[in-house]
């Protein structure tokens, strides 16, 4: 099969060929449609993420059809339509496992991190950590919501019943996270790169109440506010922005340091807190939720061989919405 491998990190993805992988005890084989690109990608590529699998196939966000199952696999068929999400498994024995916080394991590992990914032709994955894809979404359409839309759900659901919220980076997840909010009658202010009018522009159009550069103090009041960009000078802007008694998430596996603060923009019973990875339960919520608002991912797509050039496109902000590989 045809996969870029990253076999040394800051170095850009190679493209090879490697035989094709077989299904071990418990997993699943499947035929990639579709691989959707994360930021996350772009921290294990930099050296942020350390100590991944080398050499690696990254991608976390796959979707395709079952060709080959391994033995003991169960609850899907072949030839059935699955998403692979960032999570690939964990212990199920361990104190967070036993109380539905798998996603905090000691022992959890991650498709496209520790475990080879979907930027390839073919990816296996453990049965029991995929998730049926609704039918009204193409492959294409799919792939963002197995990230972007699953770890950006877990940090929504933290301020599901508030009225205002703010994303802070308006990219893959906060695209699809004001469709989850405009849905529930929440108003969204975009806080985007400085001078992204593209962006901006963007976020209005979703619904957005309005849009502006991340230094930008907001026309309101927020109730919460939701970081993905990965600037830890955004925390404090965001503490300054939520009024007291509100609720700020970071939601990014990798942030850059916070700077100081003074306590008086934390004091009044604000909160910040951070989002770690996702559950089986997740996706078992999100995405028929995503099927019944309907969610609109808007994506780039890029030949496999063009991963390099799409994460570059990624880092430096040349897109709007989510990037996807289609081998």
């Amino acid at each position: 099969m045809r996969a870029m491998v990253l076999q040394r990190q800051r170095q850009p993805l190679v493209a090879m060929d490697l035989p094709r992988p077989q299904p071990g005890p418990g997993q699943l084989r499947l035929r990639v449609g579709a691989c959707g690109i994360c930021r996350t990608d772009l921290h294990v590529l930099d050296g942020e993420l350390q100590d991944p699998l080398l050499p690696l196939v990254m991608g976390h966000q796959i979707v395709g059809v079952v060709d080959a199952l391994g033995p003991g696999a169960s609850g899907i068929a072949l030839g059935q339509r699955v998403g692979v999400p960032w999570l690939g498994g964990s212990c199920g024995h361990c104190w967070y496992c036993g109380h539905g916080r798998e996603n905090l394991c000691d022992k959890a590992r991650y498709t496209g991190y520790q475990i080879n990914g979907g930027f390839a032709e073919y990816a296996v994955a453990d049965a029991a950590y995929c998730f049926p894809i609704p039918d009204d979404y193409s492959d294409v359409q799919a792939a963002p919501l197995l990230c972007a839309g699953l770890i950006g759900y877990r940090a929504y659901r933290l301020l599901a019943d508030v009225e205002t919220i703010g994303l802070y980076g308006f990219g893959a997840a906060a695209h699809i996270l004001i469709q989850v909010a405009g849905h529930a009658g929440q108003d969204v202010l975009a806080f985007t790169r400085d001078g992204d009018v593209e962006a901006q522009d963007f976020a209005r159009s979703l619904g957005a109440i309005w849009a502006g550069d991340g230094a930008c103090e907001p026309p309101v009041p927020l109730d919460g506010a939701i970081i993905f960009a990965p600037a830890g000078e955004l925390v404090p802007r965001a503490l300054r922005a939520v009024r007291r008694g509100g609720r700020v998430v970071c939601a990014g596996i990798h942030m850059s340091d916070i700077p100081s603060f003074p306590y008086e923009i934390l004091w009044g019973e604000r909160e910040l807190c951070s989002v770690a990875n996702l559950t089986r339960k997740d996706g078992e919520e999100f995405l028929p939720l995503a099927a019944s608002i309907p969610i609109h991912t808007r994506v780039t797509t890029y030949p496999l061989e063009g991963a390099n050039l799409a994460l570059e496109d990624l880092r430096n902000g040349r897109f709007t919405g989510a990037a996807v590989l289609v081998p």
